[in-house]
């Protein structure tokens, strides 16, 4: 499915090891069965190199984003419009 999947005979193979609880376990077992991946490594190195290839948020954009959320929630926002008005603007860069 992926390059993580094959080796081109440049790297040597090597062996890693981790820990994770049974109900996690449980969850990546219908995951990259119900994916289609033919084994559990193989989804494990497509997952991690994705995640190395295409990183998407940082700690603090994710912090971030939840602040934001909590905030449209919470009604702490306006809109665009809204702040045009407090703000004096007329939308239009100068």
């Amino acid at each position: 499915m992926s390059e993580a999947a094959t080796n081109n005979g440049d790297d040597e193979i090597v062996t890693v090891n981790f820990k994770v609880t049974r109900s996690f376990l449980d969850e990546i077992e219908d995951t990259w069965q119900g994916r289609g991946f033919n084994s559990r490594s193989e989804f494990i190195r497509y997952t991690l190199r994705d995640a190395i290839e295409h990183p998407t948020f940082d700690r603090d954009e994710l912090l971030a984003l939840l602040q934001a959320e909590e905030d449209v929630r919470e009604q702490r926002t306006m809109s665009a419009e809204e702040a045009r008005e407090r703000f004096g603007t007329d939308g239009t860069d100068e």
